[in-house]
C-alpha cells in the first residue's frame, strides 16, 4: 500500500514584483503574490477546519499523507503503510526530514501530533473527527509509528491526509497565538514563516532545505482581499498573479482578457443551508409574525425542514446567482465520488407544496427568522443567502438577511448563536463519510465526531450507519452503507443542499497553474510556463 522563524530585514522590506521582472533584476529569485477571497483565521493548523486556513498551513506544514489535485492520497511524512492486522496500522516515516529550525523529524512529533488535534482551547471547528478512530499510539523507532484503533478503520490514512504534522519541540506547551506570532510556526513544508497579519496577508519565504526541493518561488505574498471587484483590479493591475473565487460577474471579461487565463475543476464544496437543532425551545432569530419568539424550535419538524428545501430553485441559483459556476444538488458530493447515491437527486421547486407542508406542521401563515450568512467566505454567499430569503418569504416565512465577515461570523455560528445559516462544507476526501463523521455526527467531544456540526443536528440511526460504513474493509460494501447513510441524511433533511461549486481561478499569463478539487490555493501549484 505504498501510495529561520524569519528573514533579513532588507528582504522582508524587498518589494514584490511580477515574475517576470524579478528575474529581470539580476538574476534574481521570482516571487509571487495570490489573492485570496476567503479569511485565514489563525496559522494554528489545527485550530480550525476552514478551507482558507488549511491552504496557508499547507504552505508551512506536510502531512503522514497527502492528496493530489484530484483528491487521491499518496505518500507524505509517511514513505508508506500498511495494516499490521486488522486494527493496527503501521506507518514507515521518511528520513533526513528537518524542521524548519533544522531539528530531525521523527514518530515522536506524529505521536504528539494525534494528541493535540482534538485538544486545541477555543478551537471553533476542529480535526478531532481525523483521529477519533485512534485509541494508542506507539512509537517504534524514530521512523516507525503504529497506530491502534478499537475496530478495522480503513480510512485512516485518507483522514490522516487533513492532519498537518507539528514538532513536539516548538509545539509543547504552546498556544495558537504562538503558531499566529511564528514562534511556534515551524513546520516541515515548502515555506517558512515571515510574517502574519490577520485580516491582511501572510509572507512566506522559500524552505531552501525542502525535502522535495526548493519551489521556483523564494517569497510568497499570500493576501486576503475579500471584495470581489478589488480581487479582480489587483490581478489586472498586477498587484497580485494569481486570485482564487473568481468573480462571476467577471468571467466573461476574464476570458476575453489576453493577459489572462482562467483554471477550473469540478469541486468538492456544498453550500448548503443549517437550520439550529441544539435547543427544543426558543430558536434565535425565529418568531411569529408579530415578533414575539416561538415556544417550540420549528426545526425540529421534518415538515417544515423539507419545506424550506422544496421552496428552493436551486437551478435558478445556479443559473442566475452563480452564474453557472455551480450546479444543483440535493447531496455533499458531485457525480462519481465515492458513496454518492444516484438515487438522490436535487429536490423538486415546489412552492404551493411547500405551503401545504408548513400548514400540516401548524404554521398556515408561516413565521418570521433571520437567515444568517457571510459575506466574504464562499463566491456569491450573500447574494445566495438573498435569493434564498426571497424564495422562503414567497412561501410564507418572511426572512431578512444578515451578513456578517467570515471571522466574526464563524465564530458565533460555532457557538450556535444562529437559528439558520448558510455555511459551505469541502469534502476533501473524495467520499461521502467525510461529512457524516464532521457536519452530520452528533456532536461529541468525547468521540471526536461532529466538530464541525454547528447546528447541533443529531440521528443515532445515521451515527450507526456511519461507524458501520467507517469499520467495513470492503469496498463495495461500504460503498453501499455510504449510499444508504446519504439517502437517509436527505430524506431527514438534516441541512438543506443548495449547490456544489466549480472551482476557480484566474492566472496571469506566463503561469501555469494546477486546478484542485479540494479548492486549496497553493504556491505550490503555480509554475512558470
Amino acid at each position: 500500500m505504498r501510495p529561520a522563524l524569519a528573514l533579513a530585514a532588507s528582504l522582508l522590506l524587498a518589494p514584490l514584483c511580477a515574475p517576470g521582472a524579478a528575474q529581470a533584476q539580476g538574476g534574481a529569485a521570482p516571487s509571487l503574490s495570490i489573492g485570496i477571497g476567503g479569511a485565514v483565521t489563525s496559522l494554528d493548523p489545527h485550530f480550525y477546519n476552514a478551507s482558507p486556513n488549511n491552504s496557508l498551513s499547507m504552505h508551512l506544514f506536510d502531512r503522514l499523507v497527502e492528496r493530489d489535485a484530484k483528491a487521491q492520497p499518496y505518500p507524505g511524512l509517511a514513505d508508506s503503510w500498511r495494516v499490521i492486522d486488522g486494527t493496527v496500522w503501521e506507518f514507515k516515516l521518511r528520513q533526513g526530514v528537518t524542521w524548519h529550525d533544522g531539528k530531525p523529524f521523527t514518530a515522536e512529533d506524529v505521536a504528539f501530533t494525534i494528541g493535540r488535534t482534538p485538544n486545541v482551547p477555543g478551537s471553533p471547528g476542529g480535526f478531532g473527527g481525523f483521529v477519533r478512530a485512534i485509541q494508542k499510539v506507539e512509537v517504534v523507532d524514530a521512523h516507525t509509528i503504529r497506530l491502534h484503533t478499537a475496530a478495522p478503520h480503513p480510512l485512516l490514512p485518507t483522514e490522516l491526509a487533513s492532519v498537518a504534522v507539528i514538532s513536539r519541540h516548538a509545539g509543547e506547551g504552546a498556544s495558537t497565538e504562538d503558531y499566529n506570532s511564528g514562534k511556534a510556526a515551524i513546520g516541515t513544508g515548502p515555506y517558512r514563516f515571515v510574517a502574519y497579519r490577520p485580516g491582511d496577508r501572510t509572507e512566506l519565504a522559500r524552505n531552501e532545505g525542502y525535502f522535495r526541493g526548493m519551489e521556483p518561488w523564494a517569497r510568497v505574498s499570500y493576501r486576503f482581499i475579500a471584495n470581489d471587484a478589488a480581487r479582480t483590479a489587483a490581478l489586472l493591475a498586477g498587484d497580485v498573479e494569481v486570485i482564487d473565487q473568481v468573480p462571476s460577474s467577471d468571467m466573461a471579461k476574464l476570458r476575453r482578457e489576453p493577459r489572462i487565463h482562467l483554471s477550473e475543476i469540478q469541486g468538492l464544496r456544498l453550500i448548503y443551508a443549517t437550520p439550529d437543532r441544539s435547543r427544543r425551545g426558543q430558536v434565535p432569530f425565529v418568531t411569529d409574525n408579530e415578533g414575539k419568539p416561538l415556544a417550540a424550535n420549528p426545526f425540529d419538524d421534518v415538515r417544515v425542514r423539507r419545506a424550506l428545501s422544496i421552496a428552493i430553485n436551486r437551478q435558478a441559483l445556479a443559473e442566475r446567482v452563480m452564474e453557472g459556476t455551480a450546479l444543483p444538488t440535493g447531496q455533499w458530493l458531485p457525480e462519481g465520488t465515492f458513496g454518492y447515491n444516484p438515487e438522490v437527486k436535487p429536490p423538486a421547486y415546489d412552492p404551493d407544496g411547500a405551503k401545504r407542508l408548513l400548514a400540516e406542521a401548524g404554521y398556515p401563515n408561516g413565521f418570521r427568522l433571520v437567515f444568517h450568512t457571510p459575506n466574504d467566505r464562499y463566491p456569491n454567499d450573500a447574494r445566495a443567502a438573498q435569493a434564498v430569503a426571497q424564495m422562503w418569504t414567497r412561501i410564507g416565512i418572511r426572512t431578512e438577511v444578515e451578513a456578517a465577515p467570515w471571522a466574526s461570523f464563524s465564530v458565533r455560528s460555532s457557538r450556535q448563536e444562529y437559528g439558520i445559516r448558510l455555511g459551505g462544507w469541502g469534502s476533501v476526501t473524495g467520499e461521502a463519510s467525510y461529512a457524516l463523521v464532521n457536519i452530520l455526527g452528533t456532536f461529541d467531544r468525547e468521540k471526536r465526531t461532529g466538530a464541525s456540526n454547528v447546528g447541533r443536528y443529531s440521528n443515532p440511526e445515521l451515527d450507526a450507519l456511519t461507524a458501520r460504513a467507517a469499520a467495513t474493509l470492503d469496498d463495495a460494501e461500504r460503498a453501499a452503507l455510504l449510499r444508504q447513510a446519504v439517502k437517509l441524511a436527505t430524506d431527514d433533511v438534516a441541512i438543506i443542499p443548495l449547490f456544489q461549486l466549480v472551482n476557480s481561478w484566474a492566472v496571469r499569463r506566463g503561469l501555469r497553474h494546477e486546478a484542485r478539487m479540494d479548492e486549496r490555493t497553493l504556491a505550490m501549484g503555480v509554475r512558470p510556463e
